[in-house]
């Protein structure tokens, strides 16, 4: 019986990994605006060391600076980000006054990766990592997951829509969904992605090590510009409750080896609408920093 279930088990590898024994690993970005430029700096390491995971999941900036791993365009993010810091069609509070978005959504998402610092999206439709963005559906409150497999005008409105954060951003209408701020509903996404089957996540956080998400102060005037949305206002409200208690969901996968867990060692020093070309490039060589540290430990997780 045994000799039997010895050559079962070759011939299975031998023509095909049985559907059961593959382990897919995963990536989790977790978003925070402008700390995604570390993030960035750890990502980037990982594609230098030619790391490559089945799929990532991004929310908010996680998103947006994590598509450029499935384009395979290392330091991309930090290179358009310190570029147009100053830039004042890229961002600025003249740019919230005029178009609603703090973020100007058509410069930033629909000028810029076609003009300025070209996105590849040759190569991010050929490769095989499977890209998911995170939002959060105003009308619902709810968490919607869209898979990017191509780059359109409305496949970049879906990752626009992940990165816009309530007061700094209009809703944004794609494909017949009201969006905004992928973390109001979904911080951070690891529950998620295993019950979509992948078993090994590294896990890259913007908050140190016993962080606790507060009650939002801006609350008062969230209610006052969002109120025809009373189920995502409930979201924004009850926010800081779901995101300490995806904590505690990631430190038991952390202590259970279900996931590898990468956190700066201290608080990003740089706020959400930075515009310090310096301080970004601070942030992001931290990240890197971080990267090296963790690039064996990476590669042991994903192979183990």
């Amino acid at each position: 019986m045994g000799n039997y279930l010895h050559r079962k088990w070759c011939l299975s590898h031998f023509f095909s990994v049985p559907l059961q024994l593959i382990m897919k690993k995963g990536l989790v970005l977790e978003g925070g605006a402008m700390r995604g430029l570390w993030t960035a700096g750890v990502t980037d390491v990982m594609m230098e060391h030619n790391i490559r995971p089945d799929g990532l999941i991004g929310v908010s900036a996680g998103a947006a600076f994590g598509c450029n791993y499935k384009s395979w365009q290392v330091g991309r993010a930090i290179r358009y980000n310190t570029r147009f810091a100053k830039d004042k069609r890229y961002s600025g509070w003249r740019s919230l006054l005029t178009t609603g978005d703090y973020f100007n959504a058509q410069f930033g998402y629909h000028v810029v990766p076609y003009e300025y610092d070209l996105f590849d999206t040759e190569t991010f439709r050929q490769s095989p990592l499977q890209f998911t963005v995170v939002c959060t559906d105003v009308e619902t409150g709810e968490a919607v997951y869209h898979v990017m497999d191509h780059v359109d005008y409305d496949e970049l409105e879906w990752l626009r829509a992940s990165a816009s954060m309530p007061l700094a951003s209009k809703v944004v209408e794609v494909q017949g969904r009201k969006l905004l701020d992928g973390g109001v509903s979904d911080s951070i996404p690891l529950e998620y992605y295993e019950r979509q089957g992948y078993r090994r996540n590294v896990v890259i956080l913007t908050q140190p090590l016993g962080y606790q998400k507060e009650h939002n102060r801006l609350m008062p005037l969230m209610r006052l510009a969002l109120r025809q949305y009373p189920r995502f206002l409930k979201a924004l409200d009850e926010r800081h409750l779901m995101y300490n208690q995806q904590l505690r969901y990631v430190a038991q996968a952390e202590q259970e080896n279900r996931c590898l867990v990468i956190r700066p060692e201290g608080k990003i020093p740089i706020g959400h609408l930075s515009h310090d070309p310096q301080q970004m490039r601070k942030v992001y060589d931290l990240g890197r920093q971080v990267g090296q540290k963790y690039i064996d430990k990476i590669k042991e997780f994903y192979e183990d």
